[in-house]
């Protein structure tokens, strides 16, 4: 089960720091980006506009052919959520059967309502599919700042191995099996970020955006808990800890999307100019937690904001006003 070879696809920011975190592993690491002006620029340069003032590790391979996932022993997808299975699709071809193809995208598709690893497999059938999450800025990772993630494949050993391959001094992976749990966690705490950003936009105060991280935190546990995750997981990296790191900064896309909300930009010129994953994934968890009667009131307002048929101060009417009840 040796990971010599590990292929990243998507060579934004997120890609470039994973790319990075392989390098500094002693890996080989090919780093594929979607057209050949950007492989070539990103080779002769070795930076990114996406992550200025971090240089990409001379050992990294650049390229734009796609055949090139041939040579992995795993492949992490480093892409949008939803486009990940544009690029599933397109490596099936090329991928050696039980290849562990790792959705480092937190959300959920839309239309589908299909968690990442479930893209995963419905694209790329001769994949394992994999999901790595946990509270992780690019810019932080790629400069080799300390941090911890979750990677989670059904096969602990498999797990376990993969993890260690991606393993260094300033990047530990902790290794599970929950992988429903790990997707999860990454996906509702992009949502609940953007409510976070509402409440620092509107000036509401730091008790305010406290209880709000907490009784999201609520909403994220009762979500994942019907959806078969394990509890350890939610409180984890992948739950609670990205929750925490997304909630509070404008490093945050998602958190950064609610500030400018909750200062007044309209909900369309925000979708049209943040490229935050809570966007698109509001609708479909609100939809998957309609479908099992969940409560989630946070979650709900964000979706209602986001598609105009709420304004910020409705929205938090809606929560402030909501029946006194026993906390749980």
């Amino acid at each position: 089960m040796a990971f010599d070879h590990i292929v990243v696809l998507g060579a934004g920011a997120w890609g470039t720091a994973l790319a990075n975190v392989v390098a500094r592993a002693g890996r080989g690491v090919t780093l594929w980006a979607r057209d050949e002006q950007t492989a070539a620029t990103l080779a002769r340069q070795r930076t990114s506009a996406r992550l200025p003032g971090v240089a990409l590790d001379q050992s990294v391979q650049v390229t734009d052919d796609i055949a090139s996932v041939a040579r992995g022993d795993a492949v992490l997808i480093a892409v949008p959520a939803q486009i990940l299975r544009t690029v599933a699709r397109a490596i099936n071809p090329v991928l050696r059967p039980g290849t562990p193809v790792v959705a480092c995208a937190k959300g959920i598709e839309r239309g589908s309502r299909k968690f990442m690893t479930e893209v995963v497999a419905e694209s790329t059938p001769r994949a394992e599919p994999a999901i790595l999450s946990g509270p992780s800025f690019a810019s932080d990772v790629a400069k080799g700042l300390p941090t911890a993630v979750t990677l989670a494949l059904r096969d602990n050993a498999r797990a376990a191995e993969l993890a260690r391959a991606l393993g260094s001094a300033t990047f530990r992976p902790y290794h599970s099996t929950d992988v429903r749990g790990v997707e999860i966690g990454g996906a509702a705490k992009n949502v609940l970020a953007i409510a976070a950003g509402i409440v620092t936009g509107r000036k509401l105060g730091a008790s305010a955006a406290a209880a709000l991280i907490t009784r999201g935190f609520a909403e994220l546990f009762r979500f994942g808990k019907a959806y078969g995750a394990r509890p350890e997981t939610l409180t984890g990296l992948s739950g609670l800890g990205d929750l925490i790191l997304t909630c509070s900064t404008p490093q945050s896309r998602n958190f950064s999307a609610g500030i400018a909300l909750g200062q007044g930009q309209a909900h369309n010129e925000v979708r049209k100019n943040k490229l935050a994953e809570g966007i698109d994934t509001a609708p479909v968890l609100l939809e998957l937690a309609k479908a099992k009667n969940i409560d989630m009131p946070i979650a709900s307002a964000v979706a209602g904001v986001l598609d105009g048929q709420m304004s910020i101060d409705d929205a938090i009417g809606s929560l402030l006003t909501r029946p006194f009840k026993a906390e749980g």
